[in-house]
């Protein structure tokens, strides 16, 4: 499952889910606004404290642009499993 772990007002979030829908992807978003408990959760998994992070399952894929360049090299589709 791909996750999308995000603040509303985050241009870089907005940016993600418009890159992920782009592909086709489907993924679950989740606004830490809402669920602050979570940005603190997020840091132990990550080590980040920045938004959006992306998570295949619970593998950190890192925040935009870590997947941005793996679009740009064409390794985004076929960690996603996007045709």
């Amino acid at each position: 499952m791909l996750t999308l772990y995000t603040k509303d007002y985050c241009p870089y979030c907005i940016r993600a889910k418009h890159l992920l829908s782009s592909l086709g992807a489907t993924f679950e978003e989740v606004d830490v606004n809402s669920k602050p408990e979570l940005f603190s959760e997020l840091y132990k998994k990550s080590g980040m404290r920045t938004v959006p992070q992306i998570f295949l399952d619970d593998e950190c894929l890192g925040w935009y642009d870590d997947v941005a360049l793996l679009h740009r090299e064409g390794k985004l589709k076929e960690i996603l499993w996007i045709q």
